[in-house]
């Protein structure tokens, strides 16, 4: 997928504009406090429904504060993305998992490709004794 034709707005979008708020907050959000910050027209229950699914599914912890719940990230950002890479490239063959990469880094520019590039020197220059 080219970036001139990434999906339209998707079931997951929700889900997504919520963690950001919970990432940009690490004392965590109350379900009130994540509608406010969403300014979207979403009923209480819906945001109250999505951060319980996310509790569920291990990705926000939650802690009673008084009569409600407050929400934090199990993880940072960074390692939630990098957890959902290993998880869609885990089944695949190395030949697979080079393809994948091959064509998600076929999008990128030249920022992000010298960001990568850097990435990958300080890897290497931690990993030698």
């Amino acid at each position: 997928m080219t970036r001139s034709s990434r999906k339209p707005a998707g079931k997951g979008d929700l889900e997504r504009s919520v963690m950001e708020q919970l990432w940009d907050r690490p004392d965590g959000l109350s379900v009130r406090e994540v509608l406010d910050g969403l300014d979207s027209g979403l009923a209480y229950t819906t945001v109250m429904t999505v951060l319980d699914r996310l509790a569920k599914k291990g990705v926000v912890s939650r802690e009673r504060d008084g009569r409600a719940w407050r929400y934090r990230p199990s993880a940072s950002r960074g390692e939630q993305t990098a957890q959902v890479l290993r998880d869609a490239l885990g089944g695949l063959s190395a030949t697979g998992r080079r393809d994948a990469m091959l064509h998600f880094l076929g999008d990128s520019s030249p920022d992000e490709l010298a960001d990568l590039r850097a990435a990958l020197a300080q890897l290497e220059q931690n990993q030698t004794p």
